[in-house]
């Protein structure tokens, strides 16, 4: 017989009630995956729940009036993560989850949640397949009280440079076919006597390389981070997005080139992981595009910026810098996971040679950007952007306009001036990309 929601419970997971304490203390040596919170805290009431689907990982968060006290376990048999919160009731909240989860969610087949006991709501995450969860609270910020994180990933983590290798191999295959070969990058001579015979002194030569140009594409914020929120109620994440997938489309259909997706939808990516992930695909170029905001309506115009060694260019870019590297902590991140080692190699290594090609390329699209916009500033600024701190990538982040400009705003929302916006953007990539033009690279660089 079903039980109503209100009288939820899951019979394979023991409760406190139906225990001794030799079966409770056989319990609790058994299930190592439990986390047990801080107790003893007041209790408050579910505010809201999100749930933000990906492939490469689904967050759940459930937003609270106080900190959150809970205990979490996963159950096999079917997959399931089972999560008590403590000193709350059920409210109605929490019983909008079960229509928050998509069909095409690729790791949560439902979510329910019911008064297992006076005081306790268990929440039970069915699951598709088999994940490595992670668990954490977040102190409030912004517009967001306390809230529990919970992050489904894969067991196996995806390879972006295995998935890139497979996206490309058809370019490469035309490549090849077309002439662009290593032997041709290398100076072969048996193809260097071919070119230069006869038939061949009248064609034009053109510039060649041997390998495809990688540029990564950060469109800022996402999920729990909705960036600047315009007066019309724009988010930055979404027109970000949106332009960033139109410049991926422009990019791919240049020869040699290519383009990756920070993110390729609405959820958040930490910081360090847009840089980690840029490196992993050994990219040529990270471009981040957001859509500023100031306190003041009339501010408008286009921006590039490009990382600092020594310090802000002006006030307002070291103001702007901050409130970008504030992400984090509004997105929502996982500080138990953090790679120290990371941090320590992008702090220690010296940027000087990556900035200054990070210039060229900052000018190189503002030029273009000029075209199409009022310029907020007529020249690059620096500061210290955490997004831009890849050592051996030049990068740069794009301000395309400002959202929080009532007029801007609309433009930002316009599909043709997204359209003009991203073909801005690829001039002035393939400006910087045919004046230096990428170094070669080993046979599997080439690949990946």
């Amino acid at each position: 017989m079903h039980k109503p929601t209100s009288q939820l419970s899951e019979e394979t997971i023991p409760t406190p009630r139906k225990m001794n304490r030799r079966t409770l203390l056989k319990f609790a040596g058994a299930s190592l995956a439990l986390v047990v919170s801080p107790v003893g805290m007041a209790a408050g009431s579910l505010l809201a729940v999100r749930v933000w689907p990906a492939e490469e990982y689904t967050r759940i968060t459930l937003e609270g009036s106080n900190e959150l006290r809970f205990t979490h376990l996963m159950v096999k048999d079917p997959e399931r993560l089972v999560v008590d919160l403590e000193g709350i009731e059920l409210n109605s909240v929490l019983q909008t989850l079960p229509g928050k989860v998509l069909d095409s969610d690729p790791y949560i087949r439902n979510i329910r949640a019911g008064q297992n006991r006076p005081g306790v709501v268990r929440v039970v995450v069915e699951l598709k397949a088999e994940v490595n969860p992670q668990v954490f609270t977040l102190a409030p910020v912004s517009n967001y009280g306390h809230r529990l994180v919970l992050d489904l990933y894969p067991t196996v983590e995806m390879d972006p440079l295995l998935a890139l290798i497979e996206k490309s191999s058809p370019i490469d295959a035309a490549a090849g076919e077309s002439g662009i070969t290593d032997a041709k990058a290398h100076g072969s001579p048996e193809i260097a006597q071919r070119d230069n015979a006869p038939a061949h002194r009248e064609r034009k030569p053109e510039p060649r390389v041997n390998r495809l140009f990688t540029v990564v594409l950060d469109a800022g914020h996402g999920g729990e981070d909705p960036g600047a929120v315009g007066r019309g109620g724009s988010y930055e994440k979404n027109v970000t997005l949106d332009i960033a997938k139109r410049l991926r489309k422009k990019i791919d259909a240049m020869p040699n080139m290519r383009a990756v997706l920070t993110r390729d939808g609405d959820y958040f990516v930490p910081l360090g992981q847009r840089v980690t992930r840029a490196r992993r695909v050994q990219a040529d170029l990270f471009v981040s595009v957001h859509a500023d905001a100031f306190v003041r309506p009339e501010a408008r115009g286009s921006s590039v910026f490009v990382l600092s060694e020594r310090g802000a260019s002006s006030s307002a870019a070291r103001w702007l810098a901050q409130k970008e590297n504030d992400a984090d902590l509004i997105g929502g991140v996982n500080l138990a996971k953090q790679d120290g080692h990371l941090a320590r190699t992008l702090l220690d290594l010296s940027q000087a040679a990556t900035i200054n090609d990070s210039l060229k390329l900052g000018k190189a699209v503002l030029a273009e950007l000029g075209d199409i916009n009022t310029l907020h500033k007529a020249h690059v600024e620096q500061a210290g952007f955490a997004v831009l701190k890849a050592p051996d990538i030049p990068s740069i982040l794009v301000e395309t306009a400002f959202i929080s400009n009532p007029e801007e705003e609309r433009r930002l929302n316009d599909d043709a001036y997204q359209d003009k916006m991203a073909e801005a953007i690829m001039r002035g990539i393939r400006r910087y990309f045919d004046d230096n033009p990428p170094a070669p690279r080993t046979r599997v660089a080439q690949l990946g």
